[in-house]
């Protein structure tokens, strides 16, 4: 398990620091602080992200005050991920972000803990025993040249939600049923799925973001249904929207169709992992759906 017992800690902790589970109203505090630190979260991500591990959700308090939080959400008996490794601007360096890690840690028992680290903290993280597996690079602007969907992109509905499920599964290391019902069903969310002789090839989300419309995920069996869910998904944008969607850097396909839609690299993350990954099929990843939950 991930302790960061040899990362450095600048100056010890002064004052008492509490670390508790989070309820969903501290976690708005918290996205707050994402948005501030310009991770351009989506949103209503809160409701969607907090019940898939209610437990997993942590935050520091000292004095009264919110000044930390980091998210541990446990998907599967295998596999965990960590996001929102946060600490209040006006506390930093006082060592209040380490002690919530080492608090938050033990809830993913002896799981993979997978995260997206922001470069000047990847050494940070190395020294904790995660090990880096690529590159996550953030793609935004305003798509050009869209062209018209195709008759096998068909907006999501109840009849869809087991067979996207399934297909999720086969993309991501864990099954995560439930969020997906929630993600492809939230408030301003707008989902599309690609069927090719009935079955499902291929689905996708658009949400609003505190800045233009971020896309994840996006997956799909082949680059022509990815481009037909992007263009499908971002024509509900609105034509002067910006899009963002976050792509695995060894997916070259994804980054083309990227380049070909107008967009350009804004950004990059380390994807990190602390043990064997459960398999998922890449191959089809054309954007994850979140850099907080994965």
């Amino acid at each position: 398990m991930p302790t960061l017992g040899n990362a450095p800690d600048p100056q010890p902790v002064t004052g008492e620091l509490t670390v508790t589970t989070a309820a969903l109203d501290d976690w708005h505090q918290v996205a707050q602080w994402a948005a501030d630190e310009e991770w351009n979260p989506g949103r209503g991500d809160t409701a969607c992200f907090h019940p898939t591990d209610p437990a997993g959700f942590f935050v520091g308090r000292r004095d009264g005050r919110t000044v930390s939080a980091v998210s541990v959400v446990n998907y599967s008996d295998t596999y965990a991920f960590l996001g929102y490794y946060l600490v209040h601007p006006d506390h930093r360096r006082q060592g209040l972000g380490l002690a919530t890690w080492r608090a938050a840690l033990p809830h993913a028992g002896a799981r993979t803990v997978g995260l997206d680290a922001v470069p000047a903290q990847q050494h940070t993280y190395e020294r904790a025993g995660f090990t880096p597996a690529y590159e996550t690079i953030r793609y935004g602007g305003r798509p050009a040249g869209p062209g018209t969907p195709p008759p096998e992109v068909v907006p999501v509905t109840g009849a869809h939600l087991d067979a996207v499920a399934g297909y999720d599964r086969r993309c991501f290391p864990a099954d995560r049923r439930a969020f997906v019902t929630r993600w492809l069903t939230a408030p301003g969310h707008t989902a599309r799925v690609f069927l090719r002789d009935g079955a499902v090839a291929g689905y996708g989300v658009i949400r609003p973001a505190r800045t233009g419309h971020r896309i994840g995920p996006l997956f799909a069996d082949t680059t022509e249904a990815a481009a037909a869910l992007f263009d499908a998904l971002a024509a509900t944008a609105g034509p002067a929207a910006e899009v963002f969607l976050d792509i695995p850097g060894p997916r070259h396909a994804a980054r083309t169709l990227a380049t070909t839609r107008g967009l350009t690299p804004q950004s990059h993350t380390v994807r990190m992992y602390t043990g064997p990954v459960p398999p998922a099929d890449q191959e089809r990843t054309f954007a994850v759906t979140s850099l907080e939950l994965g």
